[in-house]
């Protein structure tokens, strides 16, 4: 693929202003020495440790942007509750690391960071982009072959250095590579289920989880992919605008409804999800209730029983019911 100029294609989409000023925490790791005097010189290693991989929020996306001035800065969108996301992340941790500090990640979890999520308009994830200069590039979204994000990531570095971004950090705070081995193995389903989701094969997919579950039907890791990936499939090509247009001109419209739900759980909006969907269970007779309930209970087990927007939803969805 042919990355654009910083910017060119997300300016305007990504509004990265409300982030950039944001007042820093004392000392945090990631700023290093690089305040904005070091970061317009470019040193060639930014001083201090700083890992190849790390989690940002919306208060120290700041310094990320800062650090972007001195290394390319790639960012993963992501969830918990998104089997994608946990197929791609380590292949991005992987390359990353082979790339020894020419590159640094960025981790965003979507769900505890809504205005990151909202500046980068993650429409669905995971989602991967990058920084050079403090200007976003996008790279990608869904899972991606290994061999593509590393085409792509060497398109950037050509990048960056056309822009004069070519610090490096140290490579010692490289993720634990004996922790990675030690990663088990997928079981030859599950690993079909991947392989099938990374080629945007999701009727393939969805077969590999069924007889997984079909085998064990306590297989929980097959019951939460299979989940995930009905709902992608749900959402493979979905316009969203014109989603959104169509459930407000069918305000009790199961299929129309349903849609712009999957759309906004997909995008990291579970609330607007689940409150969309609770309006219109109430909306609706009660003898066409059970589709929407269904509907729920299904988004319910792909967040997580755990999860404090599901708790709230399904108290609101009790009280309907009772």
């Amino acid at each position: 693929m042919s990355i654009p100029a910083p910017g060119s294609v997300m300016r305007g989409a990504v509004d990265l202003s409300s982030l950039r000023n944001r007042p820093q925490p004392p000392a945090a790791p990631a700023a290093g020495a690089a305040g904005p005097a070091g970061a317009s010189a470019a040193p060639a290693r930014p001083a201090g440790s700083l890992p190849l991989v790390f989690d940002v929020t919306d208060d120290t996306f700041g310094e990320v942007l800062e650090l972007s001035r001195t290394v390319p800065v790639v960012i993963d969108l992501w969830a918990e509750w998104c089997g994608p996301c946990k197929q791609l992340s380590p292949v991005l941790e992987k390359v990353v690391t082979e790339l020894a500090g020419r590159l640094v990640l960025a981790k965003v979890d979507v769900d505890a960071n809504p205005q990151l999520a909202q500046g980068f308009r993650a429409q669905s994830i995971p989602m991967v982009l990058a920084l050079v200069a403090g200007q976003p590039v996008p790279l990608f979204t869904g899972a991606v072959p290994e061999q593509q994000v590393r085409d792509v990531f060497a398109q950037l570095l050509q990048l960056a250095a056309q822009h004069g971004v070519t610090g490096t950090v140290p490579v010692d705070g490289a993720p634990d590579a004996e922790a990675s081995a030690a990663e088990p193995e997928l079981p030859p389903l599950h690993a079909e289920a991947f392989a099938a989701i990374e080629e945007g094969d999701y009727a393939r997919a969805i077969s590999a989880y069924e007889q997984a579950l079909a085998e064990n039907p306590r297989d929980a890791d097959a019951r939460a992919g299979l989940g995930q990936v009905r709902l992608l499939d749900r959402v493979q090509g979905a316009d969203l605008q014109a989603a959104r247009a169509a459930a407000a001109a069918e305000p009790t419209g199961l299929e129309a409804q349903f849609l712009v739900a999957d759309l906004d759980v997909v995008g990291g909006h579970v609330d607007d999800a689940f409150g969309r969907l609770l309006d219109l269970f109430a909306a609706l007779p009660a003898d066409e209730r059970a589709p929407v309930r269904e509907r729920l209970l299904e988004l319910f087990g792909l967040v997580g029983d755990e999860d404090a927007r599901v708790i709230r939803a399904r108290s609101r969805l009790a009280s309907l019911l009772f």
